[in-house]
């Protein structure tokens, strides 16, 4: 598939439908924003906070990112038109979506350090590679933690990364009120 040409949403309609959703906090930090790390330049990042304020101690629930981190290369996501959805689904929603993930270690950026047993609607290890776009599969790092990650969604992925993101935003919401 041509990331170029993809029906699903595009970055900037996710980050929308993200910002629709009551408490939702998107970070995006611009290029050349001296706040924040240069590597997070042109990423997103999704928080329930509904003060609006960065929340502390609190990972984001999903993240858009552009680019290949230095510990996580297996997306390619270097060549332009290319970017990746991360959504934090929890281990039990991710072994319904690609299989469950064995959590085994592996060299930074250069596997996967959990692979994907086959599952309903899972890929599995014999499944498209990670780069491949518009396939869900375990996130390359996190994966063992419960993450998803979908290269450039597009008619195959598109509507169940919206979704996803929407539970996962609910899920935020949740441990936020039982916190305070």
């Amino acid at each position: 598939m041509d990331p170029q040409h993809s029906t699903g949403p595009t970055i900037e309609q996710i980050i929308a439908a993200v910002r629709e959703l009551d408490g939702a906090l998107v970070v995006a930090p611009a290029v050349g924003d001296p706040t924040v790390p240069e590597l997070a330049w042109g990423d997103a990042f999704f928080y329930y906070a509904p003060d609006g304020e960065m929340p502390r101690n609190v990972q984001p629930y999903g993240t858009i990112v552009t680019k290949n981190y230095p510990d996580d290369t297996t997306s390619d996501l270097d060549p332009a038109g290319r970017w990746r959805v991360n959504v934090h689904v929890g281990r039990a929603r991710q072994a319904e979506l690609v299989g469950a993930v064995e959590p085994e270690v592996a060299e930074p950026g250069v596997a996967e350090p959990g692979h994907a047993r086959p599952g309903p609607g899972g890929h599995g290890e014999a499944g498209p590679r990670p780069d491949t776009a518009d396939v869900m599969r375990p996130h390359p790092v996190y994966g063992s933690a419960g993450w998803i990650a979908v290269v450039n969604p597009g008619p195959a992925t598109g509507d169940t990364v919206l979704a996803l993101l929407r539970d996962a935003h609910d899920a935020a919401r949740a441990r936020f009120e039982r916190r305070h």
